[in-house]
């Protein structure tokens, strides 16, 4: 059960704290969540609130990007690659690395100038973990720097954000359903069978 959560910066933290719970849970194999998960998520969560943890740097996720199969990190398609900003720039999106990824074509044009949870959302389809975990690191950056962490989630219609904070999933996908990462289907069959 979620923590009551009433500001910016424990509705972030619960968020990347889901992430924490299913990327442990991904990495170990399992098909259900263990105690230990639970632990880990509830672990970061205070500690992101207290100011005892913090996320981990965006380089993560930048070497993450660097060592994956060029492919569309929405479906996985490796032809007609393009680059995607995560937040699109008509809505304030920087034109800087940590907001860039790898998409087909096809992906690109459906998404358009919607932000990636708004669009995969009309799409009815999760982000993989490791895609998400980037957004977030995004998401808390921008809310940093513009001083609002502190700020009450009842003003967030007030604030000009280039994203929607509502959009952040406070609940997972039943873990069968999550991926750590979209590889192209050639590589997905690599790993099947290993």
């Amino acid at each position: 059960m979620p923590p009551t959560i009433t500001t910016v910066r424990e509705h972030i933290a619960w968020a990347y704290a889901n992430l924490a719970l299913a990327h442990s849970a991904l990495q170990d194999e399992v098909t259900e969540y263990g105690r230990v998960h639970y632990i880990i998520r509830n672990k970061l969560y205070h500690g992101l609130i207290s100011g005892r943890m913090s996320m981990r740097s965006l380089y993560d996720d930048e070497r993450v990007k660097m060592i994956m199969p060029k492919a569309c990190c929405y479906c996985g398609c490796t032809k007609d690659l393009a680059v995607d900003h995560l937040i699109p720039r008509i809505k304030g999106g920087l034109d800087e690395s940590d907001n860039l990824i790898c998409a087909c074509r096809r992906c690109n044009s459906s998404k358009q100038g919607r932000d990636m949870l708004e669009w995969m959302r009309s799409k009815r389809s999760f982000p993989s973990i490791l895609l998400l975990r980037r957004y977030l690191k995004i998401v808390a950056h921008y809310c940093e720097q513009d001083g609002c962490m502190d700020a009450m989630l009842s003003a967030v219609n007030d604030m000009d954000l280039p994203f929607d904070l509502a959009l952040l999933p406070m609940e997972l996908p039943p873990l069968k359903d999550l991926k750590l990462w979209v590889y192209p289907d050639d590589e997905q069959e690599i790993r099947a069978t290993h």
